[in-house]
């Protein structure tokens, strides 16, 4: 997971030094106040996903059971609860706290290390906080959004919650080089397989790059506030409504966002 940081602020320097964009004409989102570097970003890890990680992911799927995807991605899920259960704490969610505690044992004895789910059966919800929401509950403002190279989109305070849960991930502690590199990149291509079904409506969209942001700051504004405030509905309206005047005669509006997948800790 280090490499994988280290190459993505390498990247973002040399994106920073050489990466340019060309804004689409329209008002600006002050929520996006670095949109050409951002955009830059977006093409790169885009062109990166469509090379590399796409491909891998589609692979995977077609020739991995489904059962067995489910096996990993519960494995994943349950290797890095303690993340949950950390910022349980932060916030001072103290009956969440014990309830995740007990789904952790539970998976990890009789569900075989998390490779089965029966906390679910008997009824302990699984949780889904990270360092990035526990700052929101604290006051601290999303800051600027922010795409990641390889990582993708974030926001200023999530990239600092992202460091926050890396401390508390049991990954982070593996000291075997390849058991640590061999589940980082199961884990990656678990998870872009996860967001496989959601493709479609990226690319379906008029402008996949503003529809990846709202959607992530629309899902980030619900985990940290339970829902958006209405000036920001407003303002989002406005902007959709500002982008379809801009459209060519004949192109069909974005679709709506579905519901958005909760990102994993990493």
């Amino acid at each position: 997971m280090a490499s994988t940081i280290r190459l993505s602020l390498l990247a973002l320097g040399l994106l920073l030094l050489l990466g340019c964009a060309t804004l689409p004409a329209g008002k600006r989102d002050p929520r996006d106040p670095w949109e050409r570097m951002n955009r830059a970003t977006y093409r790169f890890n885009d062109t990166f996903d469509r090379a590399i990680f796409r491909p891998v992911a589609r692979g995977y799927r077609k020739v991995t059971p489904h059962f067995v995807q489910t096996g990993v991605s519960n494995f994943f899920d349950n290797l890095e609860y303690p993340v949950v259960m950390v910022n349980d704490l932060l916030q001072g969610q103290i009956g969440p706290f014990f309830s995740d505690t007990g789904r952790l044992l539970l998976n990890t004895t009789v569900g075989i290390g998390g490779l089965m789910d029966p906390a679910t059966r008997v009824g302990l919800d699984k949780n889904d906080r990270d360092f990035g929401q526990t700052l929101g509950k604290w006051g601290v403002s999303t800051g600027p959004y922010l795409v990641i190279p390889i990582l993708g989109p974030s926001d200023a305070r999530d990239a600092v919650g992202r460091v926050g849960d890396e401390y508390s991930n049991p990954r982070h502690y593996i000291r075997d080089t390849y058991v640590d590199y061999g589940l980082a990149l199961l884990r990656a291509i678990d998870t872009r397989a996860r967001l496989l079904d959601a493709q479609g409506a990226i690319d379906s969209a008029y402008d996949p790059y503003a529809f990846v942001r709202n959607v992530y700051l629309q899902h980030r504004a619900f985990k940290v506030n339970g829902g958006q405030s209405a000036d920001e509905e407003q303002q989002e309206q406005k902007l959709l409504e500002e982008s379809e005047q801009d459209m060519p005669a004949g192109t069909a509006a974005p679709p709506p966002a579905p519901p958005p997948q909760a990102p994993p800790p990493h």
